[in-house]
């Protein structure tokens, strides 16, 4: 059963809304990923972030792997409700899967993408696949 609010939201052809993670406490973005309903109802009754995950075609509950959850502080949507905003604390420091705080460490200069944060745990340390 979905509620009304969750009705509101324009989802893309897929059923899907991005869905932006925010930390709620210096206002940096971490990372962006994809919901569709069952995430972004789950993110809710659960109190954290909740993606699906297009190449594996399935929920991922974020930290499963990594043990680095987003606790949800609250959740928005844009005034045409076509993304979602969250605010949460990233639990562990870590939201990118490279390793780093956020996911946009990227920055454009002098014609070429250069890495702006440190790598804070090593990724094969942090998965173990």
């Amino acid at each position: 059963m979905t509620d009304n609010w969750i009705e509101q939201i324009k989802w893309d052809k897929d059923g899907l809304v991005p869905a932006i993670a925010q930390d709620y406490k210096s206002g940096r973005i971490l990372m962006m990923a994809w919901m569709n309903r069952e995430a972004l109802q789950l993110t809710i009754n659960e109190q954290r972030a909740i993606y699906f995950s297009r190449s594996r075609n399935k929920l991922w509950r974020k930290g499963e792997e990594s043990g680095h959850v987003q606790a949800l502080h609250e959740l928005r949507t844009d005034c045409d409700k076509d993304v979602i905003l969250m605010q949460v604390e990233q639990l562990g420091g870590i939201a990118c899967h490279t390793g780093r705080e956020s996911c946009f460490y990227l920055r454009q200069k002098d014609n070429e993408w250069q890495s702006t944060d440190p790598v804070i745990k090593e990724p094969h340390s942090i998965y173990k696949k």
